[in-house]
C-alpha cells in the first residue's frame, strides 16, 4: 500500500508540514511527461524512507491545487520541495531521479539521526548543522531556496584580500564556519581585508537566478580573545551591490557608481550565528547572471574587515526542456 499523501487542500498540506520533521513534496501535473517518468522513483523513495512524524512524502497536482504551487512558486515541472521543520530546506527542479534520491536521503538520514531530540530548536535550522550538509545562519523565507551551488567559483575574483586568510572559495563553503565549531583550529576558513577595510567581490553565476535574500555571515574575534591588537577586523558596515556585470570592478568605480542596492547594517542585524539576513528589492534582482559585493567600511575604527560565509537565496533560471508550467495563476479572476 502506498504512504504517499495526495494532497487535496491548502490545509491539509499545512497539516503535513506541521506533522512530520521532513516533508518532501512532488509537484507534479497529468500531462507532463517528466513527471510520469520520475513517478515510480518518488513511489519507490516513499515506500523506503517514509517514517511517522519524522519523513512524510505527498504529491501535489498544481492544476488542482494552485493556490499552493503559487505559494512556494512553482514554476517549471516536475519540481521536488523539501521542507525542514515546514521550511523549505532544498528544491530539486526537473526529471534527475540521481539528484532526488542523493538529496531526499541525506536529509532524511539527519532526521533519523536527530530523533525526537528537538532538531528545530536553534534559529539555524534552515541550515545542516552536521558536516555532510549545506550550513546557513538563517532561515530561508517562505518559497525560496539556497541558489548557492549556482555561484560559477572558478571565476570569482575578490579584491584586497589578506593572503594569510582562506581564499575566495571560503565564502562559499558549506560547512559550518571554524569559529563556531568550538575552537579556533588550524584552517583559516574565512576572508580579511588586506591593507584597508574594503573588499571588492565578483560572482558569476552559472545559470540566471532571481535572488531575494542575501544571507552575510561575519564572526570577528572579540577584542578580549586578540589581548588588544589594533588589527582585529571589524563586521561589514556599507555593502553596495551591483548586478550583471562583466567582470570585478575597481575600488574608485564601486565608490562611484549608483548601486542596484546600498545597505548599512547595525549591531541588531547580526543573527547569535553572526549571520545578517538582508533582504533584497526582489524586482530589482531578475534575471542575475553576475553580482559584485563592494563591502565599503566596517563597523569600527579598525583597519580590516572578515567575511566567513555568504548565501544567495532565491530562484534558480527555468528549466525549460523539463515542461514548463505556464501561467499559474495569471489568468483573471484567479
Amino acid at each position: 500500500m502506498s504512504k504517499t499523501v495526495n494532497i487535496s487542500s491548502p490545509s491539509q498540506f499545512s497539516e503535513v508540514l506541521q506533522g512530520s520533521k521532513l516533508v518532501v513534496a512532488d509537484f507534479y501535473a497529468d500531462w507532463c511527461g517528466p513527471c510520469q517518468q520520475v513517478a515510480p522513483v518518488f513511489e519507490q523513495l516513499s515506500h523506503a524512507l517514509s517514517r511517522p512524524k519524522l519523513v512524510s512524502f505527498v504529491k501535489v497536482n498544481t492544476d488542482q491545487q494552485k493556490e499552493v504551487a503559487q505559494a512556494y512558486r512553482v514554476t517549471s515541472l516536475p519540481t521536488f520541495i523539501i521542507f525542514r521543520n515546514g521550511k523549505v530546506a532544498e528544491r530539486v527542479q526537473g526529471a534527475d531521479p540521481m539528484k532526488l534520491q542523493a538529496v531526499v536521503k541525506k536529509l532524511s538520514d539527519e532526521v533519523e539521526n536527530m530523533g525526537n531530540s528537538g532538531g528545530e530548536a536553534s534559529g539555524s535550522g534552515s541550515g545542516s548543522g552536521s558536516n555532510g550538509g549545506s550550513w546557513r545562519g538563517a532561515e530561508l523565507p517562505r518559497g525560496y531556496t539556497d541558489v548557492t551551488d549556482q555561484v560559477e567559483l572558478r571565476y570569482c575574483e575578490l579584491l584586497n584580500v589578506d593572503p594569510d586568510t582562506g581564499g575566495v572559495r571560503v565564502l562559499f563553503d558549506t560547512a559550518k564556519p571554524g569559529a563556531l565549531s568550538g575552537g579556533k583550529g588550524t584552517a583559516k576558513d574565512w576572508v580579511e581585508s588586506d591593507t584597508d577595510e574594503q573588499m571588492l567581490l565578483f560572482i558569476p553565476l552559472q545559470s540566471m537566478v532571481k535572488l531575494h535574500t542575501l544571507q552575510i555571515t561575519s564572526l570577528p574575534p572579540s577584542d578580549d580573545d586578540e589581548d588588544g591588537d589594533e588589527d582585529v577586523p571589524m563586521r561589514p558596515r556599507t555593502i553596495k551591490l551591483f548586478t550583471n556585470k562583466p567582470h570585478n570592478l575597481g575600488f574608485d568605480e564601486a565608490e562611484d557608481l549608483s548601486a542596484t542596492q546600498e545597505f548599512e547594517l547595525s549591531d541588531e542585524d547580526w543573527s547569535a550565528e553572526g549571520t545578517a539576513n538582508i533582504p533584497l528589492r526582489f524586482v530589482k534582482f531578475q534575471n542575475i547572471t553576475s553580482l559584485v559585493l563592494f563591502v565599503a567600511n566596517g563597523d569600527g575604527d579598525g583597519e580590516k574587515t572578515r567575511l566567513d560565509r555568504l548565501r544567495l537565496i532565491g530562484e534558480t533560471g527555468e528549466k525549460r526542456e523539463m515542461g514548463k508550467l505556464e501561467k499559474i495563476g495569471d489568468e483573471p479572476g484567479e
